[in-house]
C-alpha cells in the first residue's frame, strides 16, 4: 500500500523511484554504495526494495537507536539482529565462526576478552559468498569505534571482494565526517564509490502519489486540497504518506492534519536542542524560519533576541552542524514542516 508508514518492502508498494532502483542495481558491483538524502525522502524504502530483488544474502545494520559514544557490545547487538533476521541464508558463512553461538533461529556474539568476534575477521569469513552489508543511517557510527569500523570496511574493500557495502543517511554532512572518505588520514580515503541522491517528488509526481494512494482505498480527494497539500509539504513522501494516512483514517481537514505534522517536528527539533545542549540553536533556528537568510541577519536576530554579543565562532558552529544534521543548507530550511516548527519554539 502506498499509504503505508513504514519502509516499503516491495516494487509495487514504491512510488516513483524506478529510476533510483535502476541505478542501484547498474551499480551493484561496486564495491560502496552511498544514499542520501534528507529526512523521511524514503531511502530505507529504496534500500529495502532494492535489496529484495538481489539475489545475493543481505545483513542490514539499522543504526537508528544507536546511542551518542556507543560501545562495541552496543554494535554487535544490532549486528548479531540483523544476522538473525536473516539466518537461514547466512548460517553457512557463520557457523565456522567460534566466536558466533547460535541458538535456533538467533545467534550471540562473543564481544570481549579472549575469542571475541574481530569485525576485519568477520568480515574475511564471510568472503566466501557474495554478500551485500547496508549500514542504516551510518552516521550514527561516528564515535570513539569508528576508526575501528572504518579499518575493518577498508579491509574488506580491498580484499573481500565478494563483500558490498551500503551506506545510507538523512545527515549528510555527518555521514561523510565518518566515512571521511575526502580525508587523507582516513581508512577510507581516495576509495571508489556510487552516490545516490534521493530527491523530493516534483509537484506533479506528488499530486500523483497522493491521488493513487487514495485510489488504493476508493478515495477522492479534491484538487485544491491536493494542491493546498503538496504546495505545504513540498514533495517529501514520508509528510505525504503522514497526511494520506490521517485523511484515510478520517482526519478531513487540512489544517488540522498540518499542525499534526509541524508539532511533530517541532518534537523533533526540541530533542535535537536538547542533545546538542544549547536553547541557542532554537533563536537560530527561529532566525532562519523567519526569513533571515544570511549570516550577518542571523547574527543580528540572535544577538537582539538574547541581548548579547555572539562570537563568530560560535555561529559558524551552530549553522554548521546545522547543515550537516541536513536541517538547513544555505540559510534555507530542506523540510518546509521544519520551518513552520522552527517559528514556534518557546525557550
Amino acid at each position: 500500500m502506498i499509504f503505508d508508514a513504514r519502509p516499503k518492502m516491495k516494487r509495487e508498494d514504491l512510488f516513483d523511484r524506478e529510476k533510483e532502483l535502476e541505478d542501484l542495481h547498474n551499480n551493484l558491483d561496486v564495491p560502496m554504495i552511498i544514499i542520501t538524502g534528507i529526512r523521511r525522502i524514503g531511502k530505507s524504502s529504496i534500500l529495502n526494495v532494492f535489496l529484495n530483488e538481489i539475489n545475493y544474502p543481505t545483513i542490514v545494520l539499522d543504526l537508528r537507536a544507536l546511542r551518542n559514544n556507543y560501545g562495541l557490545k552496543e554494535f554487535y547487538d544490532i549486528l548479531s539482529q540483523s544476522i538473525s533476521s536473516k539466518i537461514e541464508k547466512l548460517i553457512d558463512v557463520i557457523k565456522s565462526i567460534s566466536a558466533i553461538r547460535i541458538a535456533g533461529n538467533e545467534i550471540e556474539i562473543k564481544w570481549k576478552g579472549k575469542g571475541a568476534l574481530n569485525l576485519t575477521s568477520f568480515f574475511d569469513h564471510i568472503n566466501r559468498k557474495r554478500i551485500i552489508i547496508a549500514f542504516d543511517e551510518a552516521q550514527k557510527l561516528r564515535g570513539p569505534r569508528s576508526n575501528e569500523i572504518l579499518n575493518a570496511i577498508a579491509h574488506a574493500y580491498d580484499y573481500d571482494k565478494n563483500i558490498g557495502f551500503i551506506f545510507t543517511g538523512s545527515e549528510i554532512g555527518l555521514l561523510y565526517d565518518f566515512l571521511k572518505i575526502k580525508d587523507t588520514t582516513s581508512p577510507l580515503y581516495g576509495r571508489y564509490y556510487y552516490n545516490l541522491t534521493v530527491e523530493r517528488f516534483s509537484k506533479d509526481i506528488a499530486k500523483d502519489f497522493l491521488r493513487s494512494g487514495f485510489k488504493e482505498y476508493g478515495m477522492v480527494v479534491d484538487e485544491n486540497t491536493l494542491e493546498e497539500c503538496v504546495s505545504f509539504f513540498d514533495g517529501i513522501p514520508g509528510w505525504l504518506t503522514f497526511y494520506g494516512n490521517e485523511v484515510v483514517r478520517g482526519h478531513k481537514r487540512f489544517n488540522v492534519i498540518k499542525e499534526m505534522a509541524v508539532n511533530l517536528a517541532k518534537n523533533e527539533l526540541r530533542n535535537l536542542i536538547k542533545n546538542r545542549g544549547s536553547k541557542r540553536y532554537a533563536t537560530v533556528l527561529q532566525g532562519i524560519a523567519l526569513g533571515k537568510n544570511s549570516w550577518s541577519k542571523i547574527k543580528e536576530y540572535v544577538e537582539e533576541r538574547e541581548k548579547t554579543t555572539i562570537s563568530k565562532s560560535i555561529l559558524y558552529n551552530i549553522l554548521n552542524n546545522l547543515e550537516e544534521l541536513s536541517i538547513i543548507k544555505d540559510y534555507e530550511f530542506m523540510d518546509p514542516v521544519y520551518r513552520e516548527a522552527a517559528k514556534r519554539l518557546n525557550y
